[in-house]
């Protein structure tokens, strides 16, 4: 088990109704904690959606996950 920072912005703070959180967890990969999360809280989003940060820097969907990683969940920005 390890405890991990979660941010959430945009569509998915607004179904989670906030934007941050601690988990614990016992996902491997970003991946996993995503769709451990979305079963959890319901998120509309599919992951191919998303883009993810590890520890401040973009990283990819099977990025290892380590005890007091910060990941943040980044959805598509709608502009114009």
């Amino acid at each position: 088990m390890k405890t991990i920072q979660v941010q959430y912005f945009a569509i998915l703070r607004e179904q989670r109704g906030r934007s941050t959180e601690t988990c614990a967890t016992e996902a491997d990969t970003a991946a996993e904690l995503y769709a451990e999360l979305k079963a959890r809280h319901g998120f509309s989003l599919p992951a191919e959606r998303l883009r993810v940060a590890l520890n401040d820097e973009f990283a990819p969907w099977n990025a290892r996950l380590r005890e007091g990683d910060t990941l943040v969940f980044i959805p598509p920005v709608a502009g114009g």
